[in-house]
């Protein structure tokens, strides 16, 4: 993790160089502001896998000396099903919607939301899952 973390945020200091010359060349503040806005998630990223990578063992990736096999394994767990995200990102749709079309959508967007993310964040606390 510790290369990936260098990465980002030397990428980050090419993404705010970036935007200091666009803005001022081009004067156009939306790409102006898309541009500092990927710094900050470029910095924010950067950021938290150096922080990570100082809290655990060394990967193999980190190492100059490592092969492909060394990095081999289990990885961790990932959720084998899982219908929360389709309500997000309905809920989301909805909620981006309402800017278009009327702020009642709010209405309907918001319920999806945070029975998605609410499903999401619990769903292994209950049934054939839950730990006691």
């Amino acid at each position: 993790m510790k290369i990936q973390g260098k990465m980002f945020l030397w990428l980050s200091v090419f993404i705010l160089v970036m935007a200091i010359i666009y803005g001022l060349w081009s004067k156009e503040p939306a790409g102006t502001t898309a541009l500092f806005l990927a710094f900050g998630l470029s910095v924010m990223i950067g950021y938290y896998l150096a922080f990570t990578a100082r809290r655990v063992d060394a990967g193999a990736q980190d190492d100059q000396e490592a092969d492909v096999a060394d990095d081999a394994g289990e990885i961790g767990f990932f959720s084998p099903h899982s219908w929360q995200p389709l309500a997000l990102g309905v809920g989301g749709a909805f909620a981006f919607l309402a800017i278009a079309i009327g702020w009642w959508l709010l209405y309907f967007s918001a319920p999806l939301i945070l029975v998605g993310l609410w499903g999401w964040v619990f769903e292994y606390y209950r049934g054939e899952n839950r730990t006691q």
